[in-house]
């Protein structure tokens, strides 16, 4: 049978060869623990990919049975996405999860039955899944969403990318202005606050199809 606990217990996590980073990452305005730099990258890339996601840390404990002993597991975090999907997630390197996949399979089977149970799912997510171009983007782009923008830039850039035969990134960039450093400024403020949408799962280069939302 599973149980829940608080999830204010704090986990006790030693060094190894990982980085391991004890910090808190912003969202929102509300400050997301986290004590690896994996797990500080998901909360970026959560961030980003859903402005609007709620994200928890060590949200629950667990109880369950394993081999005829009482156990618990804290997930890492809960994510309440603003399209109401809810995830409770699993933060671990690919190499640490196949070395303790057969003693953690037991906790993750119990996570399953009670993020089942909420209406949501449980879900392991590796570096595989968090690094990579996207993760690139959300660093350069979170920063600029409440950096001001020239309007008068911007609505070349928009009116560019609505009229343009092939609107890509670099054909923005020469209808925005004539001043390339501010043309290239705003593009990229207007790709980060989502009114100019690309293909972020790839780098964005002067021949990437950008349109407007």
């Amino acid at each position: 049978m599973n149980d829940r606990e608080s999830g204010k217990l704090m986990r006790r996590i030693p060094l190894s060869r990982r980085s391991h980073v004890t910090g808190f990452q912003p969202l929102d305005g509300e400050a997301i623990e986290h004590e690896s730099a994996l797990e500080r990258d998901f909360v970026m890339l959560a961030q980003f990919a859903d402005a609007g996601a709620t994200v928890r840390s060590q949200p629950i404990t667990i109880r369950f049975d394993a081999e005829g002993q009482s156990r618990r597991y804290t997930p890492d975090f809960h994510v309440a996405w603003s399209d109401g999907r809810s995830e409770l997630v699993e933060i671990k390197y690919r190499a640490d999860l196949r070395a303790q996949w057969q003693r953690l399979r037991p906790a993750f089977a119990a996570a399953r039955r009670v993020a089942v149970q909420d209406g949501g799912r449980f879900r392991i997510v590796t570096e595989s899944g968090i690094r990579g171009p996207l993760l690139d983007h959300a660093r350069r782009l979170l920063p600029l969403r409440g950096a001001p923008l020239d309007t008068a830039v911007a609505e070349q850039a928009m009116m560019a990318a609505r009229s343009l035969a092939e609107p890509t990134f670099g054909a923005i960039v020469s209808a925005a202005s004539q001043d390339r450093v501010q043309a290239l400024g705003a593009v990229w403020r207007l790709l980060a606050r989502g009114a100019l949408v690309a293909d972020l799962s790839r780098p964005v280069a002067f021949d990437t199809v950008v349109r407007a939302s």
